[in-house]
């Protein structure tokens, strides 16, 4: 990302902050002229990125699936840095992946809308409380296009993730009178651990290996055919978080390489094709 100081002075909160898209979005408020709090449970990776970052940013270790760690969050960003104008709910999980439906038995279903669905809700109730008392704010939550496109395995991430987009544009309309803009992203197959499906401990040489196997799986529904980054998220919540969209609330913006654009599938070539062959055996 090529600086232009479009967060200049501005505070916010990154949950899942620590790696992944948290990680380069984290980066990307500081090198815009913002100031960031990392939320997460990966205290090792979280202070560390904050200790490179700089005097603009704090690590704070935090379960968005407890509501009164969202709320000391919410209130430790605003002692460090006397503001917050940026709420950003990362955070999420898949929860354990199983082929088919009915082969899951959904044991983490609780933990799982806990996690990526109310600790949204509380990250954005209590970010608003503070935000409407001083003239509006920007909060972004992360959805994926797993709540747009239908599709097998994860049924209570999906279901979550769902769930994230109803709210972001039912509070955009309810909060819309205290200047507070709430948006969503919906990112694609962007490589990450979580996204991987990886197991905890993973060595970082053999995460690398394995990406490179998953890759072009990923590209097989993907119109460009270049892998998404954190940084391509990052980019999404600059602009959503900057005064570049003022004017825009209640959004479900995707970033996929076009996934959801519809499919890669040539079906009229191959059924020419098919039709060809036809009338070739035929004689005709």
């Amino acid at each position: 990302m090529t600086p232009r100081g479009d967060l200049e002075g501005k505070v916010a909160v990154v949950t899942g902050g620590a790696k992944g898209i948290g990680a380069a979005s984290a980066e990307a408020v500081v090198a815009e002229g913002g100031r960031v709090v990392i939320a997460d449970l990966d205290d090792e990776q979280g202070r560390a990125l904050a200790a490179r970052l700089g005097d603009a940013a704090r690590y704070r270790r935090t379960d968005v699936g407890e509501r009164e760690d969202m709320r000391a969050l919410i209130d430790f960003a605003v002692e460090e840095f006397g503001s917050l104008d940026i709420m950003f709910n990362n955070a999420g999980i898949t929860g354990a992946f199983h082929n088919r439906f009915l082969d899951d038995p959904l044991d983490d279903l609780e933990r799982v809308l806990r996690i990526n669905l109310a600790s949204v809700m509380w990250g954005t109730q209590y970010a608003a409380r503070y935000m409407a008392t001083r003239g509006g704010g920007a909060i972004v939550n992360t959805t994926s296009i797993a709540a747009l496109d239908p599709g097998f395995a994860i049924p209570a991430y999906r279901a979550s993730k769902a769930g994230i987009i109803n709210f972001t544009r039912s509070v955009a309309v309810d909060l819309g009178e205290y200047a507070i803009r709430v948006n969503a992203i919906a990112p694609g197959g962007i490589p990450t651990s979580m996204n991987s499906f990886v197991e905890p401990g993973l060595p970082p040489d053999m995460f690398a290996d394995l990406q490179a196997q998953l890759e072009p799986i990923r590209l097989i529904k993907q119109p460009l055919k270049r892998p998404g980054k954190p940084a391509d998220i990052a980019n999404m919540l600059v602009f959503l978080a900057s005064d570049r969209a003022s004017h825009i609330t209640g959004q479900v913006m995707v970033v996929d390489g076009g996934v959801t654009a519809g499919s890669t599938l040539n079906q009229t070539e191959l059924l020419r094709e098919a039709r060809a062959r036809f009338l070739n055996e035929r004689g005709d």
